[in-house]
């Protein structure tokens, strides 16, 4: 009975911490995002020191407003780029869903089932019931209000900026005991070391991929390509299920917008080869280990926080996975389970 009480009492605080994270993430959410805002922010501090002769005489503070500064007009520009769109879209959407009915049928006739009678059926009931125009605003319109919190997000880390001051004085009077002390700034210095390492490392491959894709979309002559680039290089922070959409969205685009089937699959195969190549030789290369997470934990985590958060949660699960993943390792208790999500089961 003893060895019973603790695994009920677990199961049950994290049952009331689900249900705390799921009703509470119009709140939880910009702050999480808020504090991935200033690793973000942190990392390029500490980037900018490596500038030639610049680098080193800039004060910190001064590097951390260029830094903040820098991180808001991309932010900015990026709901910008989507608002300027979002018009240019809704116009182009009934020529868009004219020329995916013509694509669909020249799929039909080569694939040799225009004269089945479940083809025609699924022809009239189904897409002659889609209204391209109205899926592509309701799009937009969420896209737009997460531009909108983006205001949010950047009060959230420039507030979080300023408590970094403090930080070292709360530390040393969060206990009398020393040895507690240094036990909870060694935790805290793990985590904002990888977590750190971690998100400014991929936002850098996630803009290289996203100007990379930029670059392949502008080649092709697709339409949209700057609003896609974006959307690929936010897309580059969600594990496995990124990547594959990241190719199928402009690949959509290409299907609606081009006649030529060869220009469809040109683009197709660029934008998986540049998937490929910085999915599986730079990304290892230049992350390394700075997490050691288990892919499977990550895979798993990322359905979980999915299901809790929607696709901001999809976003932030690789940090929150590697942040749990630290403090379980800190306790007798709860390191088995650190060890199981770790990737070769050393802490």
């Amino acid at each position: 009975m003893t060895r019973i009480q603790p695994i009920a009492y677990g199961a049950i605080l994290m049952l009331m911490t689900g249900w705390l994270l799921y009703i509470g993430k119009d709140v939880f959410v910009p702050v999480f995002f808020g504090a991935v805002a200033v690793y973000i922010i942190v990392g390029l501090t500490q980037a900018l020191v490596k500038i030639p002769l610049l680098g080193q005489i800039l004060p910190v503070q001064v590097r951390y407003t260029l830094s903040l500064l820098v991180i808001a007009l991309a932010l900015i520009a990026m709901s910008y780029l989507v608002l300027i769109n979002k018009n240019q879209v809704l116009a182009l959407a009934p020529q868009y869903q004219q020329s995916l009915l013509i694509a669909i049928q020249k799929i039909a006739v080569l694939l040799q089932v225009e004269n089945e009678p479940t083809w025609a059926t699924l022809r009239q009931d189904v897409l002659a019931q889609v209204n391209i125009q109205r899926v592509v605003g309701s799009m937009l319109t969420s896209v737009s209000s997460i531009a909108a919190g983006v205001v949010v997000v950047l009060l959230y880390a420039t507030f979080l900026s300023i408590e970094r001051r403090a930080f070292d004085k709360k530390m040393a009077n969060i206990s009398s005991d020393s040895n507690n002390v240094a036990r909870v700034r060694a935790v805290i210095n793990d985590i904002n070391r990888r977590v750190g390492s971690y998100l400014a490392l991929k936002t850098f491959l996630s803009v290289l991929l996203g100007a990379i894709s930029w670059l392949i979309m502008l080649y092709t002559g697709l339409e949209f390509a700057a609003f896609l680039a974006v959307l690929i290089t936010f897309l580059n922070f969600i594990p496995y299920i990124g990547s594959f959409l990241s190719v199928v969205f402009p690949l959509l685009m290409a299907i609606i917008q081009f006649q030529d089937m060869n220009a469809v699959f040109t683009l197709f195969m660029l934008l998986v080869f540049v998937q490929f190549a910085i999915g599986n030789f730079l990304d290892p290369f230049v992350m390394g280990k700075s997490l050691n997470l288990s892919p499977f934990a990550i895979l798993v985590n990322l359905a979980i926080w999915t299901e809790l958060w929607g696709i901001p949660g999809a976003f932030l699960a690789v940090p929150i996975t590697a942040i749990l993943t630290i403090i379980l390792s800190e306790f007798p208790g709860t390191r088995p389970i650190a060890v199981l999500l770790s990737k070769d089961g050393v802490l």
